[in-house]
């Protein structure tokens, strides 16, 4: 912990700055990637669209839902960008609590978060995706009572939030690691308690994604 005690207001003025460079960051990456958020969300819209029939593709709804739809687009990609950034800026407010010697984790923290949920977005994305759109999409079909007409909007709503429903969990081995460290859990509690966290992890993912029993079981 640092060797002077700050006041509350100077935490508070330290907060601010943080909160203010993080969303700087975001605004500019968002701002960068606003220009090619078409380009993104056909991207972002491959595993859906190679689920549809030959012919189908998607639609929108309301004469507004492309134009936020693109916005929305630019603001994740944004966020994605700007990550690592935001990681920084968490630590480095986190650290005036921390002693000298626990602030050697701030670049091995940023890097191993924004790697994390890298790598949960990037397996839900190219390994999920393709499999439970798929399964959805000709369950619908097979059904015999309707044709699938999917709504771009709705679509970046459901993507966006199953994979950040990825990422956050593929984040719990840092939570986990910071928690061993600080000798809150070890891993006799961990074993003992894992039937909890696997609950708490169903219950994260309800929140994040549609109420349907096969969304949460994929």
């Amino acid at each position: 912990m640092s060797d002077e005690q700050l006041p509350v207001t100077k935490h508070l003025e330290e907060l601010r700055k943080r909160l203010m460079i993080a969303a700087a960051a975001w605004f500019i990456a968002f701002l960068a990637c606003y220009g090619f958020s078409e380009q993104l969300f056909q991207f972002i819209s491959e595993p859906v669209r190679a689920a549809l029939p030959e012919g189908n593709s998607l639609v929108f709804i309301k004469a507004t839902e492309p134009f936020f739809t693109y916005l929305k687009i630019g603001a994740l990609a944004g966020l994605l960008i700007s990550l690592p950034i935001i990681f920084w800026q968490l630590w480095a407010f986190v650290a005036h609590g921390l002693y000298n010697h626990e602030k050697k984790y701030i670049f091995p923290f940023v890097t191993a978060s924004s790697l994390c949920f890298a790598a949960g977005t990037f397996f839900g994305f190219f390994f999920v995706f393709p499999t439970i759109f798929k399964f959805l999409i000709d369950y619908g079909i097979g059904s015999g009572v309707s044709n699938p007409m999917l709504s771009m909007g709705e679509y970046l709503a459901l993507s966006s939030k199953l994979l950040l429903a990825f990422g956050l969990v593929f984040e719990l081995p840092i939570v986990i690691f910071f928690l061993a460290r600080l000798g809150v859990v070890d891993y006799k509690w961990l074993s003992k308690n894992r039937k909890y966290a696997l609950l708490c992890g169903f219950v994260i993912g309800a929140a994040l994604t549609p109420p349907d029993v096969i969304s949460q079981t994929a």
